[in-house]
């Protein structure tokens, strides 16, 4: 980590943090077509943090299987890595991109840890049924109602984990200005990219302090002073 990025992480944990942890909302809770994005201007480094739905970059949640869906991923991920693309700066300003990086999370691994789990404790009830081969009559009974039992929990969890999994793009952007007392607004091209996404719930850090402000694809630009 260079020592801008250093300076910028402080400021936006110390300053951004506090204000945006009210609103912090888990994976899976969020709303179709309502993201969030963090500004930071220390100086002349500008970064900017984004996080956006599944749903607002590729159309979809669930977890990749066709290959038309992976490579709608690499797509959304390929416009995320583009940032002059996304955020129109000011000529004047003169910023170049120094830095940046683009991710997708997914609900996936999670839900696969908690089919291991069952999976452990299905085998664990086999041996200890093995245990207790003199009372068969039973344990056919309990076989009969644990294999009900079981065969309705797959299929409740297998359902489940189809329809609930979210996933969410996470993107990282650091410019450097040469002018940065021109850098006046931001204008959010990237709701041109992704029609999908409808909203983007900015908290903008600077010399002026903390502040907080709600974008739209109509009304898309971010004022910073």
């Amino acid at each position: 980590m260079t020592l801008n990025q250093a300076l910028l992480c402080s400021t936006l944990i110390a300053v951004a943090a506090p204000a945006v942890g009210e609103e912090k909302r888990e994976l899976g809770a969020h709303e179709h077509g309502h993201g969030g994005l963090n500004i930071a201007l220390d100086g002349d480094v500008l970064a900017i943090e984004l996080t956006a739905p599944g749903f607002d970059i590729v159309g979809f949640e669930y977890v990749a299987q066709s290959d038309e869906d992976k490579a709608a991923i690499e797509a959304g991920l390929a416009k995320l890595s583009d940032p002059l693309a996304l955020f129109g700066l000011p000529d004047a300003a003169n910023c170049t991109v120094t830095s940046f990086e683009a991710d997708l999370h997914s609900e996936e691994a999670h839900h696969d840890d908690d089919h291991d789990d069952h999976d452990d404790h299905a085998e664990k009830h086999d041996e200890d049924h093995a245990d207790h081969d003199d009372h068969e009559k039973d344990h056919d009974d309990h076989d009969d109602h644990a294999a009900e039992g079981h065969g309705e929990h797959d299929e409740h969890d297998h359902d489940d984990h189809g329809e609930v999994n979210h996933s969410e793009f996470h993107a990282e952007y650091q410019f450097t200005c040469a002018n940065p007392a021109e850098l006046t607004s931001i204008e959010l091209t990237y709701f041109a990219q992704f029609p999908n996404a409808k909203e983007l719930d900015v908290q903008l850090v600077n010399d002026a302090g903390a502040s907080k402000v709600e974008t739209t694809a109509a009304a898309p630009v971010v004022t910073l002073n």
